[in-house]
């Protein structure tokens, strides 16, 4: 290997996205590995915790977990804050997403459609109004974060706000963060960012 390399799913989402976006934004030049779910399952046993994203480095060992991914690439090219406890803030709301992410995931397996229905009706009118509510509450003048510029944090939670506007999730409205106007201004900004569109319309 002679230069870093990002493992994930072949598509364009997620945790694995929100990586892809902040090596791009870094101008780094990556190895994009994208695995099918019949290649993940002889994979899965050398990752570090059976899990993806995995992100290495020449002559390191591998790097796994979205947050830690996004955070040392963020530090080490100027898309994370300096200032120890504005790290901490963004890192907060990272943890929160992930947190996000794992409550709404044992809705994405049930197979029965009204349960189905009704766990995700529950959750878009409960607990994804509060997460919204909640870091709605962190944001500031904007556009991002952190003001005029672009950090990590921003992308994972632009990531967050398109997998539900984009409508795939059945069940829950794609207006679903539309009571938070900040998140929604973050959003928009980020999918604007020239760097951003840059990657989004090469993926195409």
């Amino acid at each position: 290997m002679t230069r870093p390399r990002l493992t994930y799913f072949d598509f364009a989402g997620s945790r694995g996205e929100e990586c892809r976006l902040a090596l791009h934004l870094a101008d780094v030049d990556f190895e994009d590995v994208r695995v099918s779910g019949a290649d993940w399952k002889t994979l899965k046993a050398s990752t570090p915790f059976g899990s993806m994203p995995v992100f290495e480095l020449p002559g390191k060992p591998p790097l796994a977990q979205s947050n830690a991914i996004l955070v040392y690439i963020g530090r080490q090219h100027g898309l994370h804050p300096k200032d120890d406890f504005e790290a901490a803030r963004h890192e907060a709301l990272l943890n929160y997403a992930e947190e996000l992410r794992h409550n709404l995931s044992p809705t994405l397996r049930i197979s029965d459609e009204a349960q189905k229905r009704t766990a995700r009706e529950e959750m878009a009118g409960g607990a994804l109004r509060t997460w919204g509510s909640n870091v709605e509450r962190e944001l500031g003048a904007g556009p991002f974060l952190a003001g005029d510029k672009l950090h990590v944090a921003d992308l994972k939670l632009y990531m967050i706000v398109r997998w539900f506007a984009s409508g795939s999730v059945d069940h829950v409205p794609p207006t679903v963060f539309s009571h938070c106007p900040k998140l929604m201004r973050l959003y928009e900004a980020v999918g604007e960012h020239p760097g951003v569109k840059g990657w989004i319309g090469r993926a195409r």
